[in-house]
């Protein structure tokens, strides 16, 4: 690495948009910091990408503070990407220990991440990119515990760039409609044909889509900032209105 090379940490690294994202940053020319509780999916991309891999869980203070350490003192992009959501039901029905965990990964995990590697990132006149949701932007049925941390991941993004405004640090908010990764799978508690139901008849996104827009707002020129942007597969209009089987 060069005093000339751009340094990009990724969370939520170990698959999906976090893994795609980190590939797509590398061919860019960053070197890839992953972090992510999977270590032996990062630390085989990592050797793919000739970056570097350490373990890291949002939802604990001090996993984060001990990543955070082993990254260099400037650098140029946050890739907040870990999250997710746990099961689909109603209210009624909610259980704490899902909409906890959702909360500490979502929200209080891109806090903890964002806060302790502010420093470095203005030391690199950096980019900080929260990958947040249209889950976020609007509600749906059976959604409130996920539609909820994402609205509130897409209010801390949105103070974050007020309490940033006369910095160079840039903040942009990418918030995809369905994407095809374990994401549903994981929501089902790894049952794969109800996962696999999400995107019965339509091309979702990929996690490749999602890598491409964040490459995209993070290589502007220094005084552009997108301060977000919504992507969604063409056949799908809201969280839940997608038409299916017309070949889109």
């Amino acid at each position: 690495m060069t005093s000339e090379t751009k340094i990009a940490v990724v969370t939520g690294a170990s698959s999906g948009i976090g893994a795609a994202t980190a590939r797509q940053l590398a061919t860019a020319g960053y070197s890839v910091i992953l972090g992510a509780r999977r270590t032996d999916r990062i630390e085989a991309l990592a050797a793919e990408l000739g970056g570097a891999a350490h373990v890291l869980d949002v939802a604990d203070t001090a996993s984060v503070e001990a990543f955070c350490a082993t990254v260099p003192d400037a650098i140029h992009v946050l890739v907040n990407n870990a999250g997710g959501a746990i099961g689909l039901e109603p209210l009624a029905q909610a259980r704490d220990d899902d909409w906890l965990q959702m909360y500490q990964t979502n929200v209080m995990g891109l806090m903890r991440v964002t806060r302790a590697l502010l420093p470095k990132l203005h030391a690199g006149k950096g980019h900080i990119v929260n990958i947040t949701s249209i889950a976020g932007r609007e509600t749906y049925p059976n959604g409130a515990g996920y539609c909820a941390v994402k609205h509130a991941a897409r209010a801390v993004t949105e103070t974050l760039r007020l309490e940033l405004n006369g910095t160079p640090v840039r903040v942009t908010d990418i918030a995809p409609g369905m994407v095809e990764t374990e994401f549903s799978e994981v929501r089902f508690f790894g049952d794969k044909e109800r996962a696999a139901k999400v995107y019965d008849g339509l091309t979702p996104l990929t996690a490749d889509d999602v890598a491409d827009v964040v490459v995209f707002a993070v290589t502007r020129p220094w005084h552009v900032n997108l301060d977000e942007i919504v992507l969604k597969p063409v056949a799908q209009a809201r969280a839940t209105v997608a038409v299916r089987g017309v070949g889109l």
